[in-house]
């Protein structure tokens, strides 16, 4: 029975009644009804269930946040994300998302695929709206309102249902509990050499972070940002000819470079090349690092690599980009995802993972603000060498450049040494990377068996996680296994997998010790009440931008580094690794950059 409460402080009492205290679970399902009103349910073991109108959602939530600061079970961030529209900053959360995806691997999930994993159901056999059902499979009461007799959900609760009334909404809130406790017998089970209840604590944290990212966007100059772009690509079309003269423009400077009459379509690879053979340069393709290496070979190549560069900035990061994506307060927003679905990195869109060095200096802090920015440091050879347990090379991470001591060992020059254990995680074999990994093998035994086992047992198409539990998806080498086998074919595929899963293995553990910093970082800075104004602004990789207050700068960049020894010690606990990160205090992203 769903009881409705109103008053924050009657909510609170139910659920200390119910015996929930810090860090237990209490299922939340929040969401802007048709009407656009809060519809807002929620559950707590013992059967407690309450409805709450409209008025007192966010009331309630921030009631029972501040009083019991318990962990919110929701099915996806959309919570999270409507609350901090409203002001409310939740300590702990777990999402079913994050967890599916860190069970099963790859990206995609939605109810129907979470609640199938944890039932063991074929999610494909799932009923959808509007299905004639001539079995019966929907016949009887289930379990539940929103489950049927065969144990799937009831498509209409699946396609919202329960956002019609808060009674509807506690009922989809308690089912939430129901999934939370299957993740955790399932993870439980997972046999990671880490702590997967752990990893789906963090990983469930960085999707609070990435709705709080999305919320508050990237500081932008929008009068540097504008200067950068027009020093790059020329003042701001009025129309669309104007637009095709200032391309023309930027064609010209590049064609001057060839005898006169000769034109060319420089966003043609096919034309370019051409181009290129007029002056006496072939090449197989022209990607970027290749034209590089022939910067000096004729004054055409070095102004194609600058017509490139104002190109992306004209097409992608130009007028066009700023008036879509970056608002009247002079934020920068784009959406976030916690894991890319590959190896588990958070990802971004709207440029902020792939924004131009050349507009960095447009990415600065408020007046009066500034940025706390963190890079971790050879952040994948130090996770090798805590996932492998190699002691040798885990004396090499106490080392500020771990490659140095690398070198020392290997007898060889720091560069050669940074390209051998490069090439170790990433498979190369071939040029100076296998000129580089000899002797790797004797140094650094442990570490190489590791790498190996990952590599055969992608080759194998066997299943593999990474250190905290997450599952690395493998893909069929052979799609059609009746089709003609081109063996060439299917022995080069096989051996991507292999490299894939090698590489796979010690990225995805990387992935997760950022996102356990970052979820740290978060959680301290919001239990501070000196730092809890300052904010994680970007997560980029292995970089963090804190965005604060200058007068607590110097305070938050040593929280900062604190949080990176607490996590990594918490994560990789007892293998003696240190891992290290260049922190400074800058007013601008890109004073940052060497």
């Amino acid at each position: 029975m769903v009881t409705l409460l109103d008053d924050p402080a009657a909510v609170v009492g139910a659920l200390v009644d119910a015996g929930v205290g810090r860090g237990e679970p209490v299922g939340l399902a929040l969401t802007n009804g048709d009407d656009g009103r809060l519809v807002l349910g929620l559950a707590a073991d013992g059967g407690l269930l309450v409805g709450v109108g409209d008025d007192e959602a966010v009331g309630v939530i921030a009631a029972v946040e501040a009083a019991v600061r318990p962990r919110w079970v929701w099915w996806s961030n959309e919570p999270a994300s409507l609350l901090v529209r409203h002001g409310v900053r939740l300590g702990a959360c777990w999402d079913l998302s994050a967890v599916h995806r860190l069970l099963v691997g790859g990206w995609r999930t939605d109810e129907v695929r979470i609640w199938s994993a944890v039932r063991g159901l074929d999610h494909r056999q799932a009923p959808a709206l509007g299905q004639l059902d001539l079995g019966d499979g929907d016949s009887g009461e289930g379990e539940h309102p929103a489950v049927r007799a065969d144990g799937f959900l009831r498509s209409e609760w699946v396609a919202g249902l329960w956002r019609d009334a808060p009674e509807a909404a506690a009922r989809w809130a308690e089912l939430a509990l129901d999934v939370m406790a299957r993740q955790q017998e399932r993870l439980r089970a997972i046999a990671a050499a880490g702590d997967a209840l752990a990893t789906a604590r963090s990983e469930s944290a960085a999707e609070m972070l990435c709705a709080e990212l999305e919320h508050d966007g990237l500081p932008i100059d929008m009068g540097v940002a504008l200067g950068l772009i027009q020093d790059l690509v020329g003042e701001r079309p009025t129309d669309e000819r104007e637009a095709d003269r200032s391309r023309a423009e930027r064609d010209a400077v590049v064609l001057a470079h060839l005898p006169p009459g000769q034109t060319f379509d420089l966003r043609n690879p096919a034309d370019v090349k051409s181009m290129l053979r007029r002056v006496g340069i072939d090449v197989p393709d022209t990607r970027a690092w290749r034209l590089e290496q022939m910067r000096t070979a004729h004054p055409v190549v070095e102004a194609l690599l600058l017509w490139r560069k104002a190109e992306r900035i004209a097409t992608t990061f130009g007028y066009g980009w700023l008036d879509q994506h970056v608002g009247p307060d002079h934020r920068l927003r784009g959406a976030w995802s916690g894991t890319d679905g590959a190896a588990g990195r958070m990802t971004a869109q709207a440029g902020l993972h792939n924004l131009p060095a050349d507009l960095r200096p447009a990415v600065r802090a408020d007046d009066g603000w500034s940025f706390v920015r963190a890079d971790l440091g050879q952040i994948e050879p130090r996770v090798l060498a805590a996932v492998s347990g190699d002691q040798a090379f885990v004396q090499a991470t106490a080392a500020d450049d771990l490659y140095r001591p690398v070198a020392e060992r290997l007898r060889v020059d720091r560069p050669i040494a940074k390209v051998g254990v490069l090439a170790a995680m990433y498979g190369q074999t071939s040029g100076t990377a296998g000129q580089a990994l000899q002797g790797m093998d004797k140094a650094y035994p442990v570490a190489m068996q590791y790498l190996r086992d990952a590599d055969r047992a992608g080759r194998e198409g066997r299943e593999l996680r990474t250190f905290g539990g997450r599952l690395i998806p493998m893909w069929d080498a052979i799609p059609d296994p009746d089709a003609p086998v081109d063996e060439r074919s299917a022995s080069a595929a096989i051996a991507s997998r292999g490299r894939y899963a090698r590489n796979a293995t010690v990225q995805g553990a990387a992935a997760e010790l950022f996102k356990a910093w970052a979820a740290t970082v978060r959680a301290r800075l919001a239990g501070d009440p000196d730092l809890s104004a300052s904010r994680i602004v970007l997560c980029l990789h292995d970089e963090l931008l804190v965005h604060t207050p200058t007068a607590v700068s110097e305070r938050v960049a040593s929280l900062v580094q604190a949080c990176l020894d607490e996590a990594s010690g918490r994560w990789f606990r007892g293998t003696g690794v240190r891992f290290v990160a260049d922190v400074s205090i800058v007013d601008s992203w890109a004073d940052a950059k060497a």
